[in-house]
C-alpha cells in the first residue's frame, strides 16, 4: 500500500518560516515528479511547487516565488518545502503529490496557519 505522509505544519507568526516534509512509503515506482498543493477553505486545491525526478527542475506559483523552495532527497521518495517570509494568506492545508505515468498519489495534508 502506497502512502505519502506529510509533516512540519503548524502555527507560525507572519514573517516566520516552516519546513514541510513528505515521505513516500510502499511500492512507488516511476515517479515523474513530486510537488505541493494547498487548499483554502471553500476553494479547490492550487499548485504551490513541483520538482521533476529527472534533472530536478522546479516550478512555483507566482504567489510563492522567492519565498518558498522545493527540494527532494536524491534517490528517495521524500520531498521538502521550505517556506520563508510567511504571510497570513499562506494559511491553508498543504498536500503532497507524487505523479507517475499511470496514477497520482496524494498525502492527507498538513495544516499551516500564519497568524499573530
Amino acid at each position: 500500500q502506497v502512502q505519502l505522509v506529510e509533516s512540519g505544519g503548524g502555527l507560525v507568526q507572519p514573517g516566520g518560516s516552516l519546513r514541510l516534509s513528505c515521505a513516500g512509503f510502499g511500492s512507488i515506482f516511476g515517479i515523474n515528479n513530486m510537488g505541493w498543493y494547498r487548499q483554502f477553505p471553500g476553494k479547490e486545491r492550487e499548485l504551490v511547487a513541483t520538482i521533476r525526478s529527472s534533472g530536478g527542475s522546479t516550478t512555483y506559483a507566482d504567489s510563492v516565488k522567492g519565498r518558498f523552495t522545493i527540494s527532494r532527497d536524491n534517490g528517495g521518495n521524500t520531498v521538502y518545502l521550505q517556506m520563508n517570509s510567511l504571510k497570513p494568506e499562506d494559511t491553508a492545508v498543504y498536500y503532497c503529490i507524487a505523479r507517475t505515468s499511470f496514477v497520482n498519489y496524494w498525502g492527507r495534508g498538513t495544516q499551516v496557519t500564519v497568524s499573530s
